[in-house]
């Protein structure tokens, strides 16, 4: 019964976000918790040792290093619209989400290359974007060291910290760690509670920042659907290449908007991460249409199966 309702969870965390999206913003600190608790239940349920960095993971790497920073400059130079280059920007370059896992091990993606490329995208990010905030943006003031050590200090509680709770339960507790593993499966549903909440914060986000800005609002909402569209295709195409057409397009496209938010207004103009906002309600739309034609696909060839 769950299987057949989780396709309507995303549309559904939508809705709710729009209601309630005062709530979900007073809501936010438990956020990370969240995210902490996603991460530790699909870390131990691989063998965090085996994990090794492929030429997918490398190739969804430089198109993010390398497109972002082209269409900032190709938007600056064209365009000459500052705010839209700096949205797109951090639209490419904003890391790979979390709960990316869960998404993309639903869909038939390869479990050890998502989870390798969790942390170490998110740590390869972490390095590059202070080098491009250094000449890009309001802190060019900023030294690389202290602009990299304030975003490290973002992704590594919520990122690093359930990496070696689990790598330390394997080598130390695997008792413990295979008791968690059986319970992988609840990420859905922990991500889906997780989801409403951010999306609530976004939709809250939209509307304290629409108020004058409706005309770089518009144009901020149209890019970021084109750049979603772009990076999930590209990323299946890339994944294709290597027999993991799910796992390239979930990792190129599904991005981790709250803290991509969070790098705009702290670094960019802060109108930027409204690029973010809406990419946000996009990506979850599409993981719908997806997780929807996925369990259709499925359902339909079960009889055929049992034939």
């Amino acid at each position: 019964m769950l299987e057949k309702l989780r396709s309507y969870v995303l549309p559904f965390a939508i809705l709710m976000g729009l209601i309630l999206h005062k709530w979900c913003a007073l809501l936010s600190f438990i956020v990370p918790y969240f995210i902490f608790i996603i991460l530790l239940l699909n870390f131990v349920a691989v063998d965090i040792r085996k994990l090794r960095f492929s030429r997918l993971q490398w190739w969804i790497l430089a198109f993010q290093v390398v497109v972002s920073i082209l269409a900032y400059y190709v938007v600056n130079i064209f365009v000459h619209n500052q705010l839209l280059a700096q949205g797109i920007l951090i639209g490419i370059l904003c890391p790979v989400a979390s709960s990316v896992v869960v998404i993309a091990c639903l869909l038939g993606a390869n479990r050890e290359t998502v989870t390798a490329y969790t942390v170490i995208g998110n740590l390869a990010i972490a390095i590059v974007a202070p080098l491009y905030f250094s000449f890009i943006g309001v802190h060019q003031d900023m030294s690389i060291l202290s602009s990299f050590w304030l975003i490290l200090k973002r992704v590594g509680p919520t990122i690093g910290l359930p990496f070696f709770v689990a790598l330390l339960l394997q080598i130390c507790l695997p008792s413990v760690n295979d008791f968690l593993a059986r319970y992988k499966d609840w990420t859905f549903y922990i991500w889906a509670v997780l989801l409403l909440l951010t999306l609530g914060q976004t939709i809250d986000f939209i509307f304290l920042h629409g108020d004058g800005n409706e005309l770089n609002i518009l144009w901020l909402g149209i890019a970021s659907i084109v750049v979603c569209a772009i990076q999930f295709g590209v990323g299946k195409w890339i994944g294709s290449r290597y027999d993991d057409t799910m796992a390239g397009g979930q990792m190129l496209g599904q991005k981790n908007t709250a803290m991509g938010i969070w790098m705009a207004n702290t670094y960019l103009t802060p109108l930027a991460s409204v690029f973010l906002a809406f990419y946000s309600v996009w990506q979850n739309l599409f993981n719908s249409w997806q997780i929807w034609r996925h369990d259709h696909q499925k359902t339909i060839s079960e009889p055929s199966s049992a034939e």
